[in-house]
């Protein structure tokens, strides 16, 4: 029987029972039908922080431009979005921005230091500041997401899919009350244990703020989502919910299942039935952790996404190729794994490590 979801192009016959040569998946149809988990000819992949980094076309890009000024500007953010894609040739593409970019649109600004880091341009460290953040123009502010989507989206048509994000409220409020990166992490847990009213206020504004901003991502034309809780792991597990997740599962509600919802909440091991009560459709795992025991934890109606070490793109391509066919071994037999790294791409990636990556998953069919 065929359905209409995520325009699928096969039927819902097993995948491996249909000839090659009859096979015709998208590269966006691939993407879905495994965040669904429905068949697919291979896993899909693509990459966290694909875009920029270590790619000479971005390289060149930031000696003329601040990041800040690619990420505001439509066309370049569009253009640094589709690198990776013309390059490598990724099932999924993911908008070019920055999880800060929903603080900044409450009125705290960002920029990347020299060397290395964020720099807020306050810390968030009273409640009058918290009670200063202007929820209300979030989604005039970060308009310039929007109109990137579309550009993007014009581009991939419906060839490939494209990614839409935004950071979790903990880890958001992390970085607004450190202002900016810090070795360790304590000013929201603090706050967490000291002061939880005020820290729910806080929080309570971010959850605001990041629904307007995905919805926005949404409309303009994104298949799917991902929630960065990139320090989600700083949470005991008994604090977990109450400080992340209730949180995330509000925001997923928000969006009411319009498009998947992937969840990457890093060293979050400990808290896996709070993760999928968030209603998520997916798990993105770290490197810590086997892939395989994930996927046995969860229900099979979520996909897991992952997750092999980004250390891994710093050696050479042999050892590329090994470790992905490792971990596409390991996951052969369930549905919905999309084939992607524990964390984002290292500024110090080789390119032939990533080419090597690409070209071994595409090979898995």
């Amino acid at each position: 029987m065929t359905e209409s979801i995520a325009n699928k192009t096969v039927s819902d016959e097993t995948i491996s029972e249909i000839p090659a040569s009859e096979r015709r998946l998208t590269h966006r149809d691939r993407f879905l039908k495994a965040c669904y988990c429905e068949p697919v000819d291979r896993a899909p992949i693509w990459l966290m922080r694909q875009a920029g980094r270590c790619l000479p076309e971005y390289r060149a890009l930031k000696e003329r431009y601040q990041f800040t000024e690619l990420v505001q500007d439509p066309e370049m953010a569009a253009e640094v979005t589709l690198q990776p894609i013309r390059r490598f040739g990724f099932d999924a593409a993911i908008v070019f921005s920055d999880i800060l970019a929903v603080p900044e649109a409450l009125g705290q600004r960002y920029q990347f230091r020299t060397g290395g880091g964020i720099d807020m341009a306050f810390r968030l460290d009273s409640a009058e500041a918290v009670d200063k953040l202007e929820v209300d123009s979030v989604t005039e502010r970060l308009q310039y997401v929007a109109d990137a989507i579309k550009l993007v989206r014009a581009d991939l048509g419906k060839k490939r899919a494209l990614l839409g994000f935004a950071g979790s409220p903990w880890t958001l409020a992390n970085y607004m009350m450190e202002g900016g990166s810090v070795k360790e992490f304590v000013r929201a847990r603090t706050l967490f244990y000291n002061d939880r009213e005020l820290f729910d206020r806080l929080c309570n504004k971010l959850t605001e703020a990041v629904i307007q901003f995905l919805q926005l991502q949404i409309r303009a034309g994104v298949d799917a989502i991902q929630i960065f809780d990139s320090l989600g792991g700083l949470l005991p597990e008994h604090s977990f919910e109450a400080g992340s997740g209730r949180w995330i599962k509000r925001i997923v509600e928000s969006l009411s299942r319009e498009v998947p919802v992937i969840l990457f909440s890093k060293g979050a091991h400990g808290s896996w039935d709070t993760l999928v009560g968030t209603g998520a459709q997916g798990l993105s795992v770290d490197w810590s952790v086997r892939l395989s025991e994930v996927r046995r934890k969860i229900p099979e109606t979520m996909c897991v996404q992952g997750n092999l070490d980004p250390c891994v793109l710093n050696t050479r391509p042999e050892i590329v190729a090994a470790e992905a066919k490792r971990l596409l071994s390991e996951m052969e037999g369930y549905k919905g794994h999309i084939f992607n790294l524990g964390h984002g791409v290292p500024p110090t990636s080789k390119i032939e490590n990533i080419e090597a990556l690409v070209e071994t998953v595409k090979e898995s069919i």
